[in-house]
């Protein structure tokens, strides 16, 4: 079975911040904060490239955000000396909810609502963005990206990817290699786009084991048997994945158009 853990963690960082150094410049940076492992992680580099006067933190709650995901990111906020605003984001869900005459309680509108949360969260981070002419930062890996488990134009609407070529498994190791604490860089994933909102509940197997199969996909171009074979599981969820990765191709695309640029000009 491969190891994906056997990376030199020093080369990594480093590629990461000159990849942020080379997409920002002297741009700002927003970023939001969660209080789990991703975001934690991409605050860090953040602050590695560009230092903590250009990186601002913005921690978007809801009702049902648990408090130590709250104080963890103030925490992290605190711990790299950036600063950052607490925006609770349910009055905002209220409005939406109360225009609409419906209850995001409902079973039936329950994923919109969550979508629709992450899509409040963007929105915020790019009004920030916009007043300092900065970027949005993204905090998505490459195991959520390749099965499309974000919400489009939600955390997945950003300017640029810091971890975006790293498997679940290798951020974790990435975060026990910066030093952030245990408990940040073990945290179960947990989008929380509504109550009890976590990633066990949506996946098929765990991300120790995820990646693995991703892996032999997606890097090593094995056939779904013997990538299934590989990473000791079930093929019906080496089928789940290639199917997921086809439906949520979209998310990975500009949208379809009929648009054809024939000719781009030389830079003035």
């Amino acid at each position: 079975m491969v190891n994906l853990l056997k990376l030199d963690f020093e080369e990594v960082v480093q590629r990461i911040i000159e990849f942020i150094q080379k997409v920002v410049g002297e741009k700002d940076v927003v970023i939001g904060l969660s209080g789990g492992l991703d975001s934690s992680i991409t605050s860090v580099l953040l602050v590695k490239a560009l230092g903590s006067d250009k990186v601002h933190g913005f921690i978007m709650p809801t009702y049902f955000t648990p408090v130590e995901d709250i104080e963890d990111a103030k925490w992290l906020a605190n711990h790299l000396n950036i600063d950052y605003k607490i925006i609770p984001i349910d009055r905002i869900v209220d409005s939406y909810a109360e225009s609409l005459k419906l209850n995001p309680e409902d079973e039936r509108y329950r994923m919109s609502f969550g979508n629709l949360r992450a899509r409040i969260r963007m929105c915020l981070l790019y009004f920030y963005a916009n007043l300092m002419d900065g970027l949005v930062a993204g905090t998505g890996d490459k195991s959520e990206i390749l099965i499309g488990y974000y919400t489009k134009y939600g955390d997945g609407g950003v300017d640029f990817l810091p971890i975006a070529h790293l498997y679940k498994t290798q951020v974790r190791e990435l975060g026990a290699y910066l030093d952030l604490p245990r408990r940040i860089y073990i945290k179960p994933s947990a989008p929380r786009l509504f109550p009890g909102h976590v990633a066990s509940s949506e996946l098929p197997v765990d991300y120790s084991k995820l990646d693995i199969l991703l892996f032999n996909i997606f890097d090593e171009g094995l056939g779904i048997e013997e990538a299934a074979k590989n990473a000791e599981l079930p093929i019906d969820i080496a089928i789940w994945v290639c199917r997921r990765y086809y439906a949520t191709e979209h998310k990975r695309k500009m949208p379809p158009s009929l648009l054809e640029i024939k000719h781009v000009p030389p830079v003035v």
